[in-house]
């Protein structure tokens, strides 16, 4: 479980398929400290188990059913990517519970920038426009964010400039895709309330 508080962009050092599994190789510093293999990471908001590492890198695997889900399939080297590892019992909760778990891909439809922080709307599936809510919780990329108007088929939410700074919302233009990850709790309601309709 992770917080969507990113502790570090890395740098996607290389990428190779092996038979159906995207091996990639991401270049950091930071998220180093402690990390074992086996330890879950999320990158970009997709979590993954850490298979290699040595001092300036770590490797990663990600099955088809993530590459579909996610952006991840569409990274390249030199691609930079939000990382944050696994909250650890007794830490502080600064953003709000993310599991790790992408929903599914969402577009950048506009950013506007106002004098240092900037307004980003996004459009997103059909399916998790109902789970969205304004001034509710919401992860791009990995990074925990608050909702500021919802529509249809869109959302919006502002970005100050430390959280531009420290992640690559700063690098997203109109067109990007992006992870999209929303709040647990209107997932597990929205299954709840799917059984009960089943039910009548």
């Amino acid at each position: 479980m992770f917080t969507g508080i990113v502790e570090e962009i890395g740098t996607v050092a290389g990428i190779r398929m092996e038979k159906d599994v995207q091996r990639m190789t991401v270049g950091a510093q930071a998220v180093l400290d402690d990390l074992k293999i086996g330890d879950s990471i999320s990158i970009d908001g997709a979590c993954h188990t850490v298979v290699a590492l040595n001092a300036e890198s770590f490797d990663v695997e990600s099955v088809q059913e993530t590459l579909a889900r996610t952006t991840l399939g569409g990274l390249r080297q030199g691609s930079r990517v939000n990382l944050e590892r696994p909250l650890k019992v007794g830490d502080r909760l600064g953003g709000h519970f993310v599991m790790g778990h992408v929903d599914g891909k969402g577009r950048v439809a506009e950013r506007r920038m106002l004098e240092e922080s900037a307004v980003f709307r996004i459009d997103l599936p059909e399916s998790l426009s109902p789970l969205v809510a304004e001034k509710g919780s919401v992860t791009v990329d990995g990074i925990s964010l608050t909702v500021v108007d919802v529509g249809a088929d869109f959302f919006t939410f502002s970005a100050i400039p430390h959280t531009l700074e420290a992640t690559t919302l700063s690098e997203r233009q109109p067109g990007d895709g992006v992870n999209l990850e929303v709040d647990m709790v209107a997932r597990y309601l929205k299954r709840l309330l799917a059984g009960d309709e089943a039910e009548v």
